[in-house]
This record gives C-alpha cells, structure tokens and sequence, in this order.
C-alpha cells in the first residue's frame, strides 16, 4: 500500500483504519489535510484531527458536516465490534474533548462512506475541491484507501496545472 500511495503523485491518498487511524498517506494528503507523520502514532487519526485539532475548523471546508459524518462512520464501527476496547477509548476520549461529538454519537447516525466530496482551504494556494472514492483493501478488511480526485476544468484542476508548470 505504501508504494501504491507513492504512486498516486497527482492526487490525495490515504490508507485509514477501521476506527479512522491514518496508517499511511501520501504527500499530497500530508500536505492538503495535515501532516499525519509527523504526530505521534496515538494522534494520527482523522477523527482526532476533525473534532480536536483546531486548525480542521478553519481547513477543512463544510467542518461541520465532516465531523458529523466521521462520528456516523465511528458508531457504525461500534455496532459491529461493540467489544473494541480502543474503539471505546477514543469515544471516551472524544466524548470529553469535543462537544459537538457528544450531540453527534446520540443521534445514533451510522455512515458508510464510500465516495462523496470534500473542500479544504489551503493556505497558500486557497480553495481546492476534491471529489473522493473509497476502496476497502484486498486481503484486509480493516483498511481503506481513500483518493481524491479533481474534476475535469474544475477551478482546483487550473490551480494545480498552474502549479505544475512552475
């Protein structure tokens, strides 16, 4: 999966883990979210960076329902291992740390996410939209790579041909 991400030099790529652990990404994931490796393995975990790191308020386009959708995948992942003592913890850890959380787990909302779309407001180069598609790896069930792609003449697609010629 490494390689397949270094691959993937055009576009955002990430491998998630059933509970949204970020197990590897690549530069331009690192670049457009946050820099995953450089936290400690405990915090490199995208629920964490939605609800607790403040700047995902101010990058992450739409925050609101982000976060909101990343709290239905995380219940839809305790319903079918309710015994997942880090699963709990990081609810636990949530729970107290984040009160948009608390509201988000008690509409009991679960989301299968599987493609959708997404904006992010960077800071040097300002608005990027990516539309992304999801794919469960063969032979591993708990993970999941994730790209996101931009469209076609898209104002993002301009900006990154831009970038390209200089």
């Amino acid at each position: 999966m490494h390689l397949m991400l270094q691959t993937l030099q055009h576009v955002p790529a990430y491998v998630l883990g059933r509970r949204t652990d970020v197990l590897a990404s690549n530069k331009l994931a690192r670049a457009v979210l946050t820099d995953f490796d450089a936290l400690p393995v405990p915090a490199r975990n995208l629920a964490r960076y939605y609800l607790l790191d403040a700047s995902a308020r101010q990058t992450v386009g739409d925050w609101e329902r982000i976060a909101a959708e990343t709290v239905g995948i995380l219940r839809l992942e305790a319903g079918r291992r309710p015994h997942d003592r880090q699963l709990a913890d990081l609810v636990g850890e949530l729970t107290l740390c984040s009160p948009e959380f608390t509201a988000w787990w008690n509409d009991h909302r679960v989301l299968r996410c599987t493609h959708g779309a997404k904006l992010h407001h960077h800071p040097v180069v300002g608005d990027l939209h990516f539309v992304f598609e999801s794919f469960p790896v063969p032979g591993d069930a708990e993970q999941t790579l994730y790209v996101y792609n931009v469209e076609p003449d898209s104002p993002t697609e301009r900006t990154r041909s831009r970038a390209g010629r200089r």
